[in-house]
């Protein structure tokens, strides 16, 4: 390995362990610089109290595509971290405290849809039809494909057509069932990976098969047991990971990346670099601005972003056992809180959330008796102006006030342990242009070709990963834009060292 051309991995979330892992396969010397004291970016782990607390992704679906990442390294996934099926996949509870079990078995799909909305059982049928359709085309065939060129666009372009992308999630939605309740539990599925389900794309109504098909999983010791795995099969290729490690810029001799530039000065050589930072971060603070045509300081300016997220980690001395795994609380309005999160980007009085319980799966996540929370509010990113530093525990307050009066009474009494994470810090912490959570929004316009491409438009040699570029946010799609690597990258024998 000591003469194998060396690459270079920046940043150490899934997209880049899961690079380094294809890279290392492919021959490479790998070397991811990660500028957190822990591997993981948005899945990082907070460990406080006796509680450990997944920052981020708690959502694993498509676990095929992490198990061809351990068969690259001899290894079986099964062997070493454990996914537990989760059943139903979310309990969605509506303002009225109306519930609905959201399950992966069809039969009791029927049977939720035909107590909440019997008059559009054949309605959400035909939209799970729909949704394979568009699984079998934007995710089995173009999923892990690259979008090099505007070529590669049109040839998908009769699919586009003819599954009608150029609708919203939510319109392909009411075009199919009626019941208002029911539409908003079909279409909430964009909002996991950033986007408005009135203005995604409705390539995105795939998620509801890919989830029937894989399932939702929960790994046993937390997402953070995937991480330590990835980096234990990168270690196993000989790569190595450097933490506390920032790299401020890449370095480009002839038009081709040469290397990475670390916050301390020092300067590293690479025969190729893959940043698994945030898309526009890479483009507008690592390459100056003299060597970008397309993602000019401009055009990136102008692109939509997704929201962000107000992340709220707690634990409490108590279990509170009738509360599900994973749980929708949807607030009063559905299209107008929407609106305010991404059109008009204000901090409104109501909000929906997403409350995640992971002791129900896995008590060891907390101290004996006790149960370890998150739970997360969409709101609009950064450009909307609101100072967190002001914000932040009234509106802490305010979701607590809530939770106490649905689902977790006696709260405030109980409160063990907290933390929490604001759009300033997904822009200072994890450098997330404007502390959008998920990178562009996934419109239509911003979507395949029309996204930062995973083979760099503006270096040789500069490769993408992760929610910024295609497919899109979502651990399927993070590791997914790994998987395009192996189409564009040279195997390691083949390649022209500089």
């Amino acid at each position: 390995m000591r003469t194998a051309p060396h690459a270079v991995v920046i940043g150490s979330g899934f997209g880049g362990l899961a690079a380094a892992v294809r890279l290392g396969a492919r021959g490479y010397r790998v070397s991811l610089y990660e500028r957190l004291d822990a591997p993981g970016g948005r899945a990082y782990v907070y460990r406080q109290d006796g509680f450990i607390f997944d920052a981020g992704p708690t959502i694993i679906t498509a676990p095929f595509l992490l198990e061809e990442l351990w068969a690259l390294c001899g290894r079986r996934l099964a062997d070493e971290v454990t996914l537990r099926p989760i059943s139903p996949f979310y309990r969605i509870r509506f303002d009225d405290g109306t519930t609905f079990d959201y399950h992966g078995d069809s039969a009791r799909m029927r049977e939720q849809v035909a107590r909440l909305a019997p008059q559009d059982v054949a309605g959400f049928e035909a939209f799970m039809r729909l949704s394979e359709s568009i699984y079998r085309v934007g995710f089995e065939q173009l999923g892990h494909v690259p979008f090099d060129s505007l070529l590669d666009m049109l040839r998908i372009a009769p699919d586009l057509l003819r599954l009608r992308s150029d609708r919203s999630v939510y319109q392909a939605v009411a075009g199919l069932v009626r019941d208002e309740k029911l539409r908003t539990v079909l279409s909430f599925h964009p909002l996991l990976i950033g986007g408005n389900p009135f203005t995604t794309t409705s390539v995105y109504a795939l998620i509801a098969f890919l989830e029937r098909r894989w399932g939702v999983h929960f790994a046993m010791g937390g997402t953070g047991a995937l991480v330590e795995g990835l980096v234990r099969l990168v270690a196993g290729q000989g790569g190595k990971l450097h933490l506390n490690q920032e790299v401020t810029s890449i370095m480009v001799r002839d038009g081709r990346a040469t290397g990475v530039r670390l916050a301390s000065g020092e300067e590293v050589a690479a025969d190729i670099v893959v940043s698994n930072a945030d898309a526009a971060w890479t483009y507008r603070h690592l390459l100056p601005a003299q060597l970008r045509r397309r993602w000019t300081d401009r055009r990136i300016e102008r692109a939509r972003y997704s929201m962000s997220l107000f992340v709220w980690y707690f634990g409490t001395r108590r279990r509170y056992e009738e509360v599900a795994h994973h749980t929708i609380l949807l607030g009063p309005r559905y299209r107008g809180l929407l609106e305010d999160i991404f059109e008009r980007k204000v901090l409104p009085q109501d909000f929906s959330l997403y409350l995640h319980r992971p002791t129900a799966t896995d008590p060891s996540l907390a101290p004996p008796g006790c149960d370890a929370f998150y739970v997360l509010s969409p709101v609009a990113n950064l450009q909307g102006g609101t100072d967190w530093r002001q914000a932040a525990e009234p509106y802490r307050r305010a979701i607590q006030a809530h939770l106490e009066a649905t689902l977790l009474p006696d709260l405030g009494a109980q409160l063990a342990t907290t933390h929490v994470l604001t759009p300033q810090d997904f822009q200072d912490r994890l450098l997330s242009f404007r502390g959008a959570a998920f990178g562009l929004e996934p419109t239509l316009t911003q979507s395949a070709w029309f996204r930062p491409h995973n083979r760099s438009e503006e270096v040789e040699r500069l490769y993408l990963v992760g929610a910024g570029t295609h497919p899109g946010a979502g651990v399927p799609g993070v590791l997914s834009s790994a998987r395009v690597l192996d189409l564009v990258v040279p195997h390691a024998s083949s390649l022209d060292c500089a």
